[in-house]
């Protein structure tokens, strides 16, 4: 693995670069923490690319077993050389097949209409979304100024021949009133994506279309907003309906846009304080990071869960819900950094997340996300994720059951359902391909940190499970030491999920002293020998010491010993050039389980092959 970058040299972003939030409520309306899954993964980076050209790719699976989706700002998958003069702003293709063998043709390039505006501003069309039922495919798209900042108009057109031909647009959109910044209709619901009910909507509880939206501007948001509409009306603006709220157990409709209520509102803002953020380290992102904006929403029929992929600049954020209205609550948020690949980092997210319901395993775990970085990657212009990118999100449901593991020599870490968790990762290893982990699997040499220029007060890493375990012991080796951080500076201990609370464990005690500071060294292990405690996760978590705030790490393990004699597991695996004792205590007369030996190591020694009990 590569070395952290030091301070590389400044670069120009073409579309990801901060939009400063120029109000944000004071209100903290934070979604409740998700019981359903107890485990969520996603791959650091794209692992498949299609080969083509644009961003966003909404999606819906047709009657005819493909995928029509819509990219803006691209040449799409119509091999025109990739330049700002070929791109067209918005574009209608269908994919074939599944991953890894997928084939892209580009079917439309005039599609949906720009209205005029008298306030001097540029807009450009971009899809939001995308509709497959009765046979037909439905495209909402927006007009979003060309500086990113504004959303004041959408509507929504439909093809009836499979995606080559699309009804005119009238010369007034659906939504918003462009032109007219005092109506009370201005710049609501103009951010539009359908929820996605399978191939040809099959899915669909009843005769309506879903189809949630967003004020004012496709990112940057805090609430997240609502509608239906008649399946055989959905061109028909005056029989869209907008959820307005719950009436006992059942939700009500509006005809009257005005009277819509959010069916989710996160005021969550990530990346709170970010330390200097004026120099030149390519950070893509900064402070105050809200998390609802333009993503997807599909129905998860095999776990009968509505699944909600947003994301903040820095982050993928995952709600689900038992309902199209909710109750919604936060699943996960995936941290990939404000880098998001540049400076030689391997781990980046971005925007538009979606997830097409064709590529969703038969028991509902396993699925691809399809999300785009624009628009370099070090010198290249384009990017590997600027075009259809698909990775693979793995969702664990919750299932209660008391833990049943034996005492044994066996890592949790390696248990088949174990999915490693950290506040953040500089490099992307947790969750690689097919999600292997740095933290159980990696070589020694490797080194992971959460470098990602927030001035974070706490940072961990550790382990979620889809069942408890029993645990004692957690062995701690530490990654690379840096000038300006890689070490906890304080507060350090290990926390075990618990009824999905962190508890901080008691009576920890750690082998050798930690020395906070970045005498901990580089590949240094500590262990925690712990009273017998349980949880369906584990993390060790303290507060990050540095002027950069971060800590490293090499490997995490966790076990549930019989006894807890083992002092320094790591003087098996030999990682570093001096020897220390093996066990943490001795036998009552003196002479531990060496007989009169000493502290020297024994290696694939049974119990039942030593004489005499071990106290």
């Amino acid at each position: 693995m590569k070395s952290r970058p030091r301070r590389p040299s400044a670069r120009m972003f073409l579309k990801s670069s901060l939009l400063l939030i120029t109000s944000v409520s004071s209100a903290q309306n934070v979604a409740p923490q998700s019981t359903f899954f107890s485990t969520v993964a996603e791959e650091s980076h794209a692992t498949y690319q299609l080969h083509g050209d644009g961003d966003l790719w909404p999606t819906c699976w047709a009657d005819d077993d493909n995928l029509y989706t819509a990219n803006g700002d691209g040449v799409a998958f119509t091999g025109r050389p990739v330049t700002v003069s070929n791109r067209y702003d918005m574009a209608v293709s269908v994919i074939s097949g599944t991953p890894p063998n997928l084939s892209g043709n580009t079917l439309a390039t005039n599609v949906g209409k720009v209205w005029i505006f008298n306030n001097g501003k540029t807009y450009n069309r971009k899809p939001t979304g995308m509709l497959c039922i009765n046979g037909d495919i439905y495209l909402a798209y927006q007009n979003l100024a060309t500086t990113f900042g504004s959303a004041p108009a959408a509507s929504v057109v439909v093809s009836t021949d499979h995606g080559r031909s699309w009804s005119a647009d009238s010369d007034t959109p659906m939504f918003g009133t462009p032109g007219n910044t005092t109506s009370p209709e201005a710049s609501k619901f103009t951010t539009i994506f359908f929820l996605d009910f399978g191939k040809n909507s099959t899915n669909a509880i009843d005769g309506y279309v879903y189809a949630y939206g967003l004020d004012t501007n496709w990112r940057n948001q805090q609430a997240l907003y609502l509608a239906r509409v008649p399946r055989d009306s959905v061109l028909t603006r005056a029989n869209w309906q907008f959820y307005s709220g719950m009436g006992g157990h059942s939700p009500t409709w509006s005809s009257d846009i005005t009277h819509k209520v959010a069916v989710l509102t996160d005021t969550t803002l990530r990346y709170p304080v970010m330390f200097d953020t004026s120099r030149s380290d390519n950070i893509r992102c900064g402070p105050n990071q809200p998390v609802i904006s333009q993503g997807g929403i599909v129905y998860d029929q095999p776990l009968h869960r509505y699944i909600y992929t947003s994301w903040s600049c820095a982050t993928h954020e995952i709600y689900e819900a038992p309902q199209p209205w909710g109750p919604w609550s936060h699943a996960a948020s995936i941290d990939f950094g404000p880098l998001q690949g540049y400076a030689g980092q391997q781990n980046y997210g971005q925007y538009g997340p979606t997830i097409p319901s064709k590529f969703i395993s038969s028991d509902g775990k396993s699925m691809y996300l399809q999300a785009n970085v624009c628009c370099g990657v070090g010198s290249n212009t384009t990017g590997p994720e600027y075009t259809f990118s698909l990775r693979k999100l793995y969702l664990q449901p919750f299932v209660f059951q008391s833990p049943g593991n034996e005492p044994s020599t066996a890592n949790l870490a390696l248990a088949g359902s174990a999915r490693a968790i950290s506040k953040s990762t500089h490099f992307g290893s947790l969750c690689a391909l097919n999600c292997a982990d740095q933290l159980s699997y990696g070589t020694t040499s490797n080194s992971e940190d959460d470098w990602d220029a927030e001035s974070k007060t706490s940072d961990w890493w550790g382990y979620t499970w889809s069942q408890p375990y029993h645990l004692n012991q957690v062995v701690y080796e530490t990654g690379n030491m840096f000038s300006d951080g890689g070490w906890y500076a304080g507060h350090l201990r290990v926390q075990v999920r618990q009824n999905f609370v962190w508890l901080d464990v008691t009576s920890n005690a750690v082998t050798p002293t930690y020395p906070y500071s970045n005498q901990a060294g580089g590949h240094t292990i500590y262990t925690f020998n712990l009273p017998n405690t349980w949880g369906d996760g584990v993390r060790i978590i303290g507060t990050p010491g540095g002027t950069s705030h971060f800590t490293s790490i090499s490997h995490l393990s966790v076990y549930y010993r019989a006894t807890n004699l083992v002092g320094d597991p790591g003087s098996e695996l030999k990682t570093r050039s001096t020897n220390t004792s093996l066990w943490s205590t001795e036998g009552p007369d003196g002479h531990g389980v060496d007989r009169g030996l000493g502290f020297a190591p024994i290696r694939q020694l049974k119990c039942s092959q030593v004489s005499g009990k071990i106290m």
